[in-house]
């Protein structure tokens, strides 16, 4: 369990990483809208290759930060269920669903987004708009989006099957939806 936990932790850091760091594309896209309606409405000129950049930064922010969102345990969930559980309940509920619903659609997407994006870079596939930018940087983002989805999936079975073998604390102790983790220490509704 050793080895595989020192996989985990290393596949923790590269997602780390990955969604610290993209984090700052937010900032390019926004300053390449700002400028981009600044140049439209003072120069009354346009490109289409200024509106392509702002939705590849913004579709590079959402595909390379979902693997650091499933780390930081901020994905979606249903909440009202899910607090009914017991903590025991809830981490078979994640090694469960990580198993059997996150492992099989994210390799099946990177099966179909492989060949998806090689055929678009050996084509250097280009825009269908005028004046456009090439597709295939959109669609290696998809490919790697992906691949940093399963890594981390795997991490998390790794994480909750050791937790369920009473091997480590759970390494979830942040706020999670904006609600503080719960607190073990209350006994019969009240703080001691």
């Amino acid at each position: 369990m050793g080895l595989l936990l020192g996989l985990s932790r290393a596949i923790d850091a590269l997602t780390h990483f990955a969604g610290y760091h993209v984090r700052w594309l937010i900032l390019v896209a926004v300053l390449v809208s700002a400028v981009n309606a600044i140049i439209r409405k003072t120069f009354d000129m346009s490109s289409n290759a200024w509106l392509e950049l702002q939705w590849l930064l913004f579709g590079a922010v959402f595909m390379l930060a979902a693997a650091y969102t499933l780390q930081k345990n901020a994905h979606v969930r249903i909440d009202v269920v899910s607090n009914r559980l017991s903590k025991k309940a809830r981490d078979v509920i994640d090694l469960v669903g990580h198993l059997v619903m996150l492992a099989p659609i994210t390799l099946i997407l990177l099966w179909l987004s492989g060949p998806f994006f090689l055929e678009s870079y050996a084509g250097n596939e280009m825009s269908s708009n005028a004046g456009g930018l090439p597709v295939w940087p959109a669609k290696l983002v998809i490919l790697v989006g992906f691949a940093l989805l399963f890594l981390q999936m795997i991490s998390e079975v790794i994480k909750r099957a050791a937790v369920l073998m009473g091997v480590i604390a759970d390494p979830v102790t942040q706020p999670v939806h904006g609600h503080a983790p719960a607190d073990t220490s209350v006994k019969g509704g009240h703080n001691e």
